[in-house]
């Protein structure tokens, strides 16, 4: 079976920050081919300011539109969208714009994030993450059926200010990931 993880940064969080290193770690070691997103050029202040925000959303689209042109979906029977912050709007608005059944993972996403997913992804949050109030990520699962792990105290880069605790959020994160693949993966083998 061909595998594809397609990895979605966010704003001055690139794939080899831990969220989406890890990510990758395992995905490569379900057998994933994995294709990093790797778009630049933000505007400075995007946070809290929502016109800013649409821009670099819609500027990192249009880069991952001309990254993944020559990919051909169809080739592959399972993929994978990990996508971080700005970069949940990206994968969701992709994989909508191109028609692509996939699962996403969204890490710390932003409220427009929400205008494209579907239910068929797990969502992680912190209660301390300046970029979007709890409330909304919460009633945006909730409403389109996303599972969603809340780390208390925790920032936009599920982060608490302690290292001790900052890896066993990661390892329950990354844990949670691996789990999220795994079952898809045994449901697709079992349907052929």
């Amino acid at each position: 079976m061909k595998k594809l993880a397609v990895l979605f940064p966010g704003i001055g969080y690139t794939c080899d920050k831990p969220l989406l290193y890890y990510s990758w770690k395992v995905l490569k070691k379900l057998d994933y081919e994995v294709f990093p997103v790797p778009y630049t050029g933000f505007p400075d202040g995007v946070k809290g300011n929502a016109e800013k925000m649409q821009k670099a959303a819609q500027m990192a689209l249009d880069q991952a539109e001309e990254m993944l042109k020559e990919i051909n979906w169809s080739d592959y029977e399972d993929i994978v969208f990990v996508s971080k912050s700005v970069g949940t709007v990206v994968g969701t608005a992709y994989a909508r714009r191109h028609e692509i059944v996939c699962r996403h993972i969204l890490f710390t996403p932003v409220e427009g994030t929400f205008r494209f997913a579907g239910n068929n992804a797990i969502a992680f949050h912190g209660t301390a993450d300046p970029w979007v109030d709890t409330n909304v990520i919460k009633e945006n699962c909730r409403r389109l059926g996303i599972p969603l792990y809340i780390t208390e105290a925790a920032n936009h880069s599920l982060e608490t200010g302690d290292v001790d605790a900052d890896i066993i959020i990661m390892g329950q994160t990354i844990k949670r990931v691996r789990e999220f693949v795994s079952s898809a993966i045994s449901a697709v083998d079992q349907r052929q």
